[in-house]
């Protein structure tokens, strides 16, 4: 099969004819369709993000595909199941802690890397390795609509966020870094899910007017400044109510005041989801104080990634009509135009644009 390989960091992928995988035992063979190519995907490729991943390697976390072959173990997939293959690995012997590594871009800890050594391979391929239970069936789709699809790779991970603060209908839910990829998801996500109102922080006045007209009055756009109490204020006279929860999406490039902001515009009880990159690359702490987490009653959690039990739920919202992916504009590249595709997502960033490769 045709693949785009990543030999070294910093250097372009290279377009080669490569073994098809072989799999074994609680494993599914893919046939790639459409798959997502990442904003930051060249920071990932060049070193900068510092991600665990060993080279030579096929890039290229998650896809929309069609399913070729399956394990004898398998019971209900069957060949031509349209799938989102999720990049999101976990061992299987560690129920209750297990190690995990995001197929083809990064692991956590000494396990996770044991995993991935296996699991190394991306979708930047005409075909790609899964375990079974990370082709998640999607329903019958029209070929056409596939990277439209690829959408789903985002949404997860704002609906994960979503799921780890217990988000209810009828609340007020602030989107810290509402103007970005992650955070313009997790904004459709909670309209879809009945949010009262979702309140909107940024400095992109354009990106907000967007945000404002695509989603209505519910949608509460505030311009941020470089005064932490002075936007903490802000946020919170633009609610029409307390806020009840924040989720928080900063990358790592913001510093860990803007996060503080956010956060501490919450009520009595109010929780926060931090699912973001701040501090990554160095900064200073959160640094919340103490006697306002415990007197208000705040909770405070971090969430990496998503449980697989919540990749029915998000294709059910999109099936319901409640979500609608027509949000997203799709740009496509073909599997020659993998360093194009890299390049155009870096310099396409933002809410509801997605760069996708079909091989």
């Amino acid at each position: 099969m045709k693949a785009a390989v990543l030999h070294n960091f910093g250097v372009p992928l290279s377009l080669e004819q490569v073994t098809d995988p072989v799999i074994g035992t609680g494993e599914v063979l893919v046939d790639v369709v459409a798959a997502p190519v990442l904003s930051y995907t060249d920071e990932v490729l060049s070193g900068a993000r510092r991600y665990l991943l060993p080279t030579p390697v096929v890039p290229g976390a998650g896809a929309i595909g069609r399913v070729r072959a399956v394990g004898p173990d398998a019971t209900r997939l069957q060949p031509g199941d349209w799938v989102f293959c999720d990049p999101t690995v976990r061992s299987r012997d560690g129920a209750t802690t297990p190690d995990i590594t995001l197929q083809a871009a990064s692991a956590r800890g000494e396990g996770g890397q044991k995993l991935q050594r296996y699991f190394r391979d991306g979708t930047f391929a005409e075909k790609v390795r899964v375990p079974t239970e990370n082709a998640a069936p999607i329903g019958t789709i029209a070929p056409a609509e596939a990277g439209r699809w690829c959408a789903v790779g985002t949404l997860l991970i704002a609906y994960g966020g979503l799921l780890a603060m217990d988000f209810r209908p009828g609340e007020t839910l602030l989107v810290s870094a509402a103007t970005g990829n992650f955070g313009s998801a997790t904004v459709a996500l909670a309209m879809a899910m009945g949010a009262r109102c979702v309140v909107a922080p940024g400095r992109n006045g354009t990106v907000l007017d967007d945000l404002r007209r695509r989603f209505g009055e519910r949608l509460v756009p505030v311009q941020l400044t470089s005064n932490a109490a002075a936007d903490t204020r802000a946020m919170q006279e633009a609610a029409p109510g307390p806020i009840d929860a924040v989720m928080d999406f900063l990358p790592p490039s913001v510093g860990a005041a803007v996060a503080r902001a956010a956060i501490m515009t919450l009520r009595q009880g109010g929780r926060a989801v931090l699912t973001g990159g701040v501090g990554m690359l160095g900064g200073e702490d959160l640094s919340l104080p103490y006697p306002w987490i415990m007197r208000n009653l705040i909770t405070v959690r971090g969430q990496w990634m998503y449980d697989t039990a919540a990749i029915p739920g998000l294709v059910g919202l999109v099936r319901s009509g409640l979500l609608d992916l027509g949000h997203w504009a799709v740009t496509a590249f073909p599997l020659t135009g993998a360093n194009d595709a890299v390049a155009h997502a870096a310099a396409n960033a933002g809410p509801f644009k997605l760069t996708v490769l079909k091989p």
